[in-house]
């Protein structure tokens, strides 16, 4: 056991991030580095630097970052921009001055253009304008896939980027200012029936497009393409499904047995339209989801209903 190889998780505690380690733990051949905010605050330079340097991972995977839903996205614009560009530069140039050679940095389907043509391919990245309320939190993923990108081109790196559509899973963040559509969702049907409402309300009209990836079947991607050398350092990581906020509202209430009306608050955002991304890069490199939404949604119901009531 002693050449097992050395893994850093940044983001571990976070949905992406406890998959990932789940997943790593059941494999005898890693030994896991992570570490709590508290103990190595992944915004302090110095502090990152000297983690890598003293333990010389053989492979990170930057599930680290600062998110949320269009509330927070749109109030908290400096804040996820500093800190995404903080997070993503100290631990992308702290990996290369430690030698590490092996990098997954996980970017976000919201960093392609607002009006993008359908499904979304890799090159249609800066083709044109961003969605508004997320562009700064856009920008910074932007900057992370192209430390990537001219990491691995200037110093032969195999620093990669995985672009999720939009993730759901254990662990998930249920904070109504900060939470994305799938938590709210989930969060706001089980209230209801817990406090005997007949209906839900949600923000714009529910025509809103969202394709959905489990967050172990992201794990797995990080894990397949770690040490994977391949001549394209960009891979979009969907399910290729998509369904309406409407009907996953719709889905949900179906495995909670209960049918609620919707009432539709129109003067809130809906948010881009459609976000479908085309993952046949990641497929023709030996990658596919293996989890549907259907098996997916009672084990993140299960979850809200055990750990976050």
């Amino acid at each position: 056991m002693k050449n097992r190889q050395k893994i850093f998780i940044a983001g571990h505690k976070g949905m992406i991030g406890s998959a990932i380690l789940k997943k790593l733990k059941k494999n005898k051949n890693y030994k896991l580095l992570y570490e709590d905010k508290k103990k190595l605050d992944l915004t302090n330079q110095s502090k990152v630097f000297k983690f890598l340097k003293k333990h010389r991972p053989n492979g990170v995977i930057l599930a680290a970052a600062k998110v949320g839903g269009i509330v927070a996205n749109n109030s908290e614009r400096a804040s996820f921009i500093y800190e995404n560009i903080s997070i993503q530069s100290n631990v992308i140039h702290g990996s290369y001055l430690a030698g590490v050679r092996n990098l997954i940095f996980l970017g976000s389907s919201c960093i392609y253009p607002k009006s993008s043509k359908q499904p979304i391919k890799e090159n249609y990245l800066l083709s044109n304008y961003l969605e508004k309320t997320n562009e700064p939190y856009a920008i910074a993923k932007i900057s992370g896939l192209k430390l990537c990108e001219n990491y691995s081109s200037q110093y032969n790196l195999n620093y990669k980027t995985l672009m999720p559509c939009n993730a759901y899973g254990e662990n998930d963040n249920y904070d109504s200012q900060t939470s994305h559509f799938l938590p709210a969702l989930v969060k706001k049907i089980i209230e209801a029936i817990r406090n005997n409402k007949s209906y839900i309300t949600l923000w714009g009209n529910g025509k809103s497009l969202r394709e959905l990836i489990f967050s172990e079947d992201i794990a797995s991607a990080c894990l397949f393409f770690l040490k994977k050398n391949t001549k394209f350092k960009t891979f979009n990581i969907g399910s290729g499904v998509e369904y309406s906020i409407e009907e996953y509202a719709k889905i949900i209430m179906k495995h909670l047995n209960v049918n609620l009306k919707i009432i539709y608050d129109k003067k809130k955002p809906n948010g881009t339209f459609k976000k479908l991304l085309d993952s046949s890069q990641a497929k023709k490199a030996g990658w596919e989801h293996k989890v549907s939404f259907e098996r997916g949604i009672p084990i993140v119901i299960n979850d809200y209903l055990k750990n976050h009531l």
